[in-house]
């Protein structure tokens, strides 16, 4: 679905440059609905004068529209805000940052991502570990495959990225990495139907599985080769000044 969307015109109609923008969510995951949105993510770059001034900057910026009949959400953050977020051991926007799923990219995007392996940390553990905490709660609450997935994905993340230091956000990819349930791809096949279906699947196998996964996870923390502490801040900001400077 995404392959038949045309989105350049919602790039050229940003009020200020978009340095990239890429698919997040459950496209990004693996695990997209007949009826899921689209999720974009991206940055952009706000002029000088913005940050400067007596003016509060618009460092993030969201907007969701229906085009071709999908919902689609695009939320965008300053490159300035969106580099902090990347040395705050955040998986997320390094998720977005390295998406194979590309809108719209460029040398920015580019030189962003190379940099990429100079902020992960063994303390990302704790990023995936707390989004794993929050999903498994509300599956607890809902009994939805959704939050479920969101579970298992996050983990097998985690796990991944202590052990060979790559961002992988693509569970199918995952379960051929990491030694994850084998009824995943069922799960998978199942959400494919309907975005918020119940999960059928005996509730405390699962939970079962999921602190199994916990205590593999703590363990490739333990023994991660990742580093305690980013390498590239000083990279990374001469990166957002020369930007700021010349775009």
């Amino acid at each position: 679905m995404i392959d038949d969307l045309d989105l350049t015109p919602v790039v050229a109609q940003q009020p200020h440059p978009l340095l990239f923008a890429t698919v997040s969510g459950a496209h990004l995951y693996g695990f997209p609905s007949q009826d899921s949105d689209v999720d974009l993510r991206g940055v952009h770059l706000l002029p000088a004068a913005d940050l400067v001034g007596l003016r509060e900057p618009e460092e993030t910026r969201s907007r969701a529209w229906v085009r071709y009949g999908v919902e689609l959400d695009l939320v965008t953050h300053d490159l300035r805000k969106f580099v902090r977020l990347m040395l705050r051991r955040n998986g997320y926007v390094l998720e977005q940052l390295l998406s194979p799923l590309v809108v719209h990219t460029g040398d920015a995007h580019r030189e962003l991502a190379a940099l990429a392996p100079g902020v992960l940390t063994s303390h990302h553990a704790h990023h995936y570990r707390g989004f794993a905490v929050t999903q498994w709660r509300l599956y607890e609450k809902t009994r939805e495959l959704k939050p479920l997935l969101y579970t298992f994905r996050v983990l097998l993340t985690g796990i991944h990225l202590m052990r060979s230091g790559e961002v992988q956000a693509h569970l199918p990819t995952l379960l051929g990495l990491v030694d994850g349930p084998g009824y995943l791809p069922e799960l998978v096949a199942a959400k494919a139907e309907r975005e918020h279906g119940t999960a059928e699947i005996d509730p405390v196998r699962v939970e079962a599985d999921v602190e199994r996964l916990h205590a593999v996870l703590d363990e490739a923390q333990g023994a991660s080769a990742l580093p305690d502490a980013p390498s590239a801040y000083d990279a990374l900001h001469d990166l957002v000044v020369r930007l700021r400077l010349t775009g």
